[in-house]
C-alpha cells in the first residue's frame, strides 16, 4: 500500500539549520535544484545534501521554494519552521501554465470531507491532472498545461 505522503516529512541537518521537506506541498517547480544543486540533487538518494552549501545559502534558496514544501529551522532555536512567504492577508496568484497560488492562511475542505489547514503557500492544480487534487504535484510540466 503507498505511503500516505500528506503526512511524510523528512528532516536534513548540517549542525547548525535543519532542511524540512514535505513532498506532498512539492509542485516541482525545479528552483531548490537549479539555484541550489550542491544541496538539492534529484538524483542522487537521499537528494539533500545538508552539507553542499553554507548555512546562509540554504536558508536563502528555501526561503525561493514556491510551496513552501521545503522549511528550515535553526537547530540553536528549536523545531519553528521558517519560510519567509505569506501574510495575513490572502492572496491568489494565476501562475502561467502553473498551479493557482494562494497566499495566506486557509482551510481546504476536500470533495472527501476531510479538512486540512494550509499555511503560507498553497498551490492548487488548475490543469486537472494532480494525482494530489486540489493540490498542485506538477504534474502540469509533464503534461505541457497550457493557460
Amino acid at each position: 500500500m503507498p505511503a500516505d505522503l500528506s503526512r511524510v516529512t523528512k528532516k536534513y541537518s548540517n549542525g547548525e539549520v535543519t532542511i524540512v521537506w514535505k513532498p506532498a506541498l512539492c509542485i516541482h517547480s525545479q528552483k531548490c535544484f537549479n539555484g541550489l544543486p550542491g544541496v538539492f540533487d534529484p538524483a542522487k538518494r537521499p537528494w539533500v545534501n545538508s552539507e553542499g552549501a553554507e548555512t546562509a545559502q540554504i536558508i536563502a534558496q528555501v526561503k525561493e521554494c514556491p510551496s513552501t514544501a521545503l522549511s528550515y529551522y535553526m537547530n540553536a532555536e528549536g523545531e519553528k519552521e521558517e519560510n519567509e512567504q505569506g501574510s495575513s492577508d490572502i492572496v491568489v496568484e494565476a501562475k502561467q501554465n502553473g498551479p493557482l497560488f494562494v497566499y495566506g492562511n486557509v482551510t481546504v475542505k476536500k470533495a472527501n470531507g476531510t479538512i486540512e489547514k494550509r499555511t503560507k503557500v498553497t498551490a492548487f492544480c488548475r490543469c486537472g491532472n494532480s494525482n494530489n487534487k486540489p493540490f498542485c504535484d506538477g504534474t502540469h510540466n509533464k503534461t505541457e498545461f497550457k493557460d
